[in-house]
């Protein structure tokens, strides 16, 4: 499992010029599934994401969390995470998930993040055609793999 977070002030996703997730401060999350992903990934991955320290305390440093500030999480399923760009100019896409695998897993992963967070959390929808937009705060980006746990 591997996600992009960026820390945010706003972001959105759109399908089809609607919007269909949003949120305010907080983190918005690239979510990709790779076939070996099981329950293991997705307790770790919400525990780091929910404990990340990376957003400023009184002082400006980056040492609270998003459970700390009370931000929201977007989350938005993204199987270009897995790409792979070692042969040619187009990139394989054979590492990530395909929908039977990948869509309960995503599904369980924003049911989890909604529990620990104690709040709906908004999402794109898995395989649509999206348009995110973002007000990256920072700006912070982070990557995360669940397969090799730095």
């Amino acid at each position: 499992m591997r996600t992009v977070l960026q820390r945010v002030s706003h972001a959105s996703v759109g399908i089809n010029g609607e919007i269909h997730g949003q949120i305010g401060p907080g983190m918005l999350c690239l979510l990709g599934i790779s076939p070996e992903d099981n329950e293991d990934d997705i307790a770790w991955m919400v525990k780091k994401i929910t404990q990340l320290r990376i957003f400023d305390d009184a002082e400006g440093v980056m040492n609270r969390s998003v459970i700390d500030t009370g931000g929201d999480v977007l989350v938005v399923s993204q199987f270009t995470l897995f790409a792979s760009t070692k042969k040619g100019n187009r990139p394989s896409y054979i590492k990530a998930a395909g929908p039977d695998i990948a869509i309960p897993l995503y599904e369980r992963f924003v049911a989890t993040l909604s529990s620990v967070l104690q709040r709906p959390v908004p999402t794109g929808q898995f395989g649509a055609d999206m348009q995110v937009s973002l007000l990256n705060d920072g700006p912070v980006t982070i990557i995360i793999d669940s397969k090799n746990r730095e």
